[in-house]
């Protein structure tokens, strides 16, 4: 249950009202942004929430216990304010978001509407639209160890303990031709086996994506050389000369684990473990 401020409480019972919404958006990285459906900027708590950005939100669902609430926000995209760049490089994934409903006329009299996440994000052209994921989507995510044949650890975190910065699974290349949007052909990883970056992570040291990074779909080597496939398409394109680090990539199995990575003693799954062929075994 809300409690309205008094004098809002007030201001609303007139049956005259100067109200409008504002978006507090806080990324991972730091950035503080705020957004308002209002026809000018707003000041909230030492923010200014802007305007003309085209904001709009769809009805917010609020639930008893312990179901998951959310709604979305759509608006356009705009150099100074919500760059497609910025979306497309990641930046506000799962990024912290805040609804209120402020009277502009007097924007220290403002409810908290709604606290979050941002979900996931849908751009066509210079339009976007925002999935808002209630607090209590945090409580389907996954906690704990899970019983699988594939390892739960990502490569090279605490659990794992690979050494990604190690000569044998990191290499510095050099975008020199263009296959496609997210494919292409590069030098300086040619001492690695076919598929070893399969699965890694790219991050462009250089050029108009640089500190841009994404996982690799596929590394191969054809006769021409080493061929790149990333999964996603850049925010600027891509282009010869542009300088990365990629490193290495698993694929959560044992035997990668044991053959590759010589790291068995980290592995964090149950390679042993039973599956679905277990129950129409028979003897012989």
């Amino acid at each position: 249950m809300r409690t309205l401020p008094a004098a809002l409480q007030a201001k609303l019972e007139t049956g005259v009202t100067t109200l409008c919404r504002c978006w507090l958006i806080r990324r991972r990285d730091g950035v503080v942004l705020g957004f308002t459906d209002h026809d000018e900027d707003v000041s909230l708590g030492g923010i200014v929430c802007l305007a003309g950005t085209g904001l709009d939100a769809s009805e917010a669902t609020a639930r008893l216990g312990l179901q998951i609430d959310g709604g979305e926000v759509s608006g356009a995209l705009a150099s100074d304010s919500l760059a497609e760049t910025d979306l497309a490089a990641g930046r506000y994934d799962a990024a912290t978001v805040e609804t209120h409903l402020v009277d502009w006329s007097e924007p220290a009299l403002s409810v908290l509407l709604f606290a979050g996440t941002l979900g996931e994000v849908r751009r066509e052209g210079l339009a976007f639209t925002a999935e808002l994921r209630g607090i209590a989507d945090r409580l389907a995510q996954t906690s704990g160890r899970l019983y699988t044949a594939d390892c739960t650890a990502s490569l090279g975190d605490a659990k794992c303990r690979v050494d990604l910065s190690s000569a044998a699974h990191r290499a510095d290349g050099t975008v020199t031709s263009l296959l496609g949007t997210s494919m292409m052909r590069v030098s300086g990883c040619e001492a690695f086996a076919d598929g070893a970056f399969t699965a890694g992570r790219l991050t462009f040291a250089s050029g108009a994506n640089a500190g841009v990074e994404s996982e690799v779909k596929r590394h191969a080597i054809d006769p021409q050389g080493v061929v790149i496939t990333l999964w996603q398409a850049m925010p600027e394109p891509i282009a010869p000369g542009d300088g990365f680090v990629i490193t290495s990539g698993c694929d959560k199995r044992f035997v990668t684990c044991r053959d590759r990575f010589a790291n068995t003693a980290n592995f964090r799954g149950f390679p042993h473990i039973p599956g679905n062929d277990f129950v129409i075994r028979y003897p012989s």
